[in-house]
């Protein structure tokens, strides 16, 4: 139940963040703006909180449950294990984000891929750290 809490709480906050910096490189936003506005980024970022939650709360717990199910796996270690749900959720987030027109292509695959591995990674890197995993029973000889 830990597991599926980190992966609700951490990958809406930073994959919300990463789609919101994706959109505005994107839109050409950072090509006209100076340092002194990334405050409203800011500004933008904790405004639209809630709805990356909103949106975010589900894909996040099926992230979650990739996660789980690699974990039961024996032959598959954390850091294996992280980079198959970071690649998971890469593909995920690229698909679902991603436009298929004329302005799609591989700069703009790999950007909103990046808003679904790095938020995986990371949630999974801290359930492998701080949430305890149950340890595998002795086969009986």
């Amino acid at each position: 139940m830990k597991r599926y809490l980190v992966f609700a709480l951490v990958v809406p906050f930073i994959g919300g963040f990463l789609l919101l910096l994706t959109t505005t490189y994107q839109s050409g936003y950072w090509a006209q703006t100076n340092l002194g506005e990334v405050g409203k980024l800011f500004a933008v970022f904790f405004k639209t909180l809630q709805y990356s939650y909103l949106f975010g709360f589900l894909p996040a717990l099926m992230i979650g449950a990739v996660d789980d199910i690699l974990l039961h796996i024996r032959r598959i270690r954390p850091a294996l294990r992280m980079i198959l749900v970071g690649l998971f959720a890469f593909v995920l987030a690229a698909f679902v984000h991603g436009s298929r027109g004329p302005d799609s292509g591989a700069v703009q695959f790999i950007l909103y891929g990046l808003v679904g591995f790095v938020p995986a990674v990371i949630s999974s890197w801290l359930v492998h750290r701080y949430v305890e995993e149950p340890q595998a029973a002795p086969v009986p000889t």
